[in-house]
């Protein structure tokens, strides 16, 4: 119904967002992670969006990019998993990071998303480990590098301004093993485009 907005920050705090489009203020909750890709407030952005419409009301999500999207309505899939829950573990991990905690099976990583218990961490394991199809993952097949190294590598390079979409295209075909290899490989890779 409504697949993204474009327009002007008005406000922004920790948890949500007002973007003014249009002479309308349209009121975004958003992770902590695509909070921080907004532009200050008075210039201009794009947010994909999601609209949520329930008997006591309309809620609207906000998110960095198709990516985060997509995942927030995976987990919004997984039974029990309502979209504030899904909001907190993207806030918690990025796309990127969370796919990859679900492709491992690493139940204690998840569980440490506020709100999340063992068993529901075990539920979205269970749920979306065979539905998810990263690029991170797919690279840590193809290099035989292990999740938390490309997870470790990929923090890193985010740390210093790439957006998850960049990363991913310069990680394809990464035979590295280790996070300093990975990282190398992935900078001679941006720095050959730039």
């Amino acid at each position: 119904m409504l697949a993204y907005i474009t327009g002007v920050v008005a406000y922004k705090d920790a948890e949500r967002v007002i973007i003014e489009a249009g002479g309308i203020g349209y009121e975004l909750s958003m992770s902590v992670h695509a909070l921080a890709q907004l532009p200050s407030t008075g210039n201009s952005t794009h947010v994909w969006t999601h609209l949520q419409v329930k008997e006591d009301g309309w809620s609207l999500f906000g998110f960095a990019d198709v990516g985060e999207k997509e995942m927030f309505t995976k987990l919004i899939g997984v039974s029990g998993i309502g979209p504030k829950m899904a909001i907190s573990a993207l806030s918690t991990f990025t796309a990127p990071e969370l796919a990859a905690h679900i492709a491992a099976g690493d139940v204690t990583a998840i569980s440490t998303i506020p709100g999340i218990g063992k068993k529901t961490a075990q539920r979205i394991v269970l749920e979306l480990q065979g539905v998810l199809k990263t690029s991170e993952t797919q690279f840590a097949q193809q290099a035989g590098a292990d999740a938390s190294e490309l997870r470790d590598a990929s923090a890193a390079l985010e740390s210093l301004g790439f957006t998850a979409d960049e990363i991913a295209v310069a990680l394809k075909g990464c035979t590295a093993s280790d996070v300093d290899s990975i990282i190398r490989y992935a900078l001679k890779s941006l720095g050959s485009r730039a």
